[in-house]
């Protein structure tokens, strides 16, 4: 492992290798600087280097943004949390084995579930590896899996709501070589289209429940509104993409006056232009009809089907449109600050689709056996995957201050 006060690598050597051009895969060159000018509707004649105002992204240090005391936390809160899930939240629904009901479970749908889920991750470093990767020499597969597997081993072992799996990525990124200002562009392009099909699943299922369209039945509160709350977020996310170029210098002046309004303005100079800047790259990468896209339908669509799985094991056959929205609805449990979500996401999934009139009982051991395939097959490779990123970043380091040498000897 590299010393803690070993220095990070000088910013020139990762800029010049965000820099360097990589063959796309139609044919053509891309870059980020390229991308830049595609995000932010930049016409050839204008200047290249233009300030798209996203702000510096902070430095996570040399070892990472993980420490052993998070580890250690995060651990010793896991272990609490699944005995209080396993065997004491069964008890409430009336099971008082929970493993007993789990071993009772179909293991070949068990094991369907599990290759789902590996499906699922692989698919969503298929979306890292389109989105992230074009212009980056250094961001092969290898790193493509590294960076999204040590991701969600984060995720998992920290709280508030995913910011760990963002600062590990950001981390690897940086260490790539590529540029604040790309990262913040790239990350809000993978977050558009990431997200875009999580709210047009609950726009789609939701409406056709209400209606009747789809088997199965629910609330109001569970159908509609989360439609047409899906649909106002889908409009304002499109809407971001009009953000005007020039949006944050306007703001910038408004930041000069003194008063609450100068105050305001300097902490959201810059939050408007990186939204608008993911949103553009996004529309350009699906308008390109990148195949890789398709790595965020997978992502979402296996992981869905793993809880699908999970409920036929066990002799459930939940309609696909309430099992779509039942899972949605759910994860929106993983806000809670608790690391991977524990708690919040099984019991998010279980209301929801009691609400929906699925049997208590089979909900419960359906989820929890879900939620044991969706937790623990990513995590496990994934903190192997840190660690073999840590090993890749070093040997980029390597590489920079081999390249820097000559130019210090000269």
């Amino acid at each position: 492992m590299r010393d803690r006060n070993e220095p990070v690598a000088a910013e020139e050597p990762r800029r010049a290798a965000a820099e360097e051009p990589l063959r796309a895969r139609d044919g053509g060159e891309s870059s980020p600087d390229e991308e830049q000018r595609v995000a932010f509707d930049l016409t050839p004649g204008e200047d290249d280097d233009v300030d798209v105002g996203l702000p510096e992204m902070p430095t996570m240090g040399p070892t990472g943004p993980i420490t052993r005391r998070n580890l250690v936390f995060a651990m010793l809160f896991i272990v609490a949390a699944i005995v209080g899930l396993y065997f004491l939240i069964p008890k409430f629904a009336g099971l008082h084995q929970t493993w007993g009901q789990i071993s009772r479970g179909n293991v070949l749908w068990l094991a369907v579930a599990a290759g789902l889920e590996f499906l699922s991750v692989a698919s969503y470093a298929v979306l890292f590896r389109t989105v992230f990767a074009r212009g980056m020499p250094r961001l092969g597969w290898r790193a493509s899996v590294e960076i999204p597997l040590a991701g969600i081993a984060a995720i998992r072992l920290l709280a508030a709501a995913g910011a760990g799996g963002v600062a590990v990525t950001v981390w690897a990124l940086r260490r790539a070589g590529m540029s604040s200002r790309v990262i913040g562009c790239r990350m809000a392009a993978n977050y558009s289209i990431q997200y875009s099909i999580y709210l047009l699943a609950l726009v789609v299922c939701g409406l056709g429940l209400w209606t009747g369209a789809f088997g199965g039945q629910g609330p109001t509160a569970l159908t509609l509104i989360p439609a047409i709350l899906s649909a106002v977020a889908l409009g304002l996310g499109a809407a971001m993409g009009l953000v005007p170029d020039d949006f944050e210098r306007r703001l910038e002046r408004l930041s000069r006056r003194k008063g609450r309004i100068g105050r305001l303005a300097t902490r959201f100079a810059t939050l408007p232009a990186t939204l608008g800047a993911g949103v553009r790259t996004a529309l350009a990468l699906i308008r390109e009809r990148h195949w890789g896209l398709l790595g965020a339908v997978g992502y979402w669509g296996f992981d869905i089907a793993v809880l699908g799985a999970s409920f036929r094991a066990f002799g459930s056959v939940v309609p696909v449109a309430v099992l779509v929205m039942g899972y949605f609805l759910g994860t929106l449990g993983s806000l809670l600050p608790l690391p991977g979500g524990i708690g919040g996401v099984e019991g998010g999934m279980i209301g929801a689709f009691a609400a929906f009139g699925v049997p208590a009982g089979r909900t419960v051991i359906a989820v929890l056996a879900y939620r044991a395939i969706s937790f623990w097959l990513p995590t496990l490779p994934g903190i192997g995957g840190y660690f073999t990123l840590r090993s890749t970043v070093r040997g980029w380091r390597v590489a920079d201050d081999e390249q820097r040498e000559p130019v210090s000897e000269g």
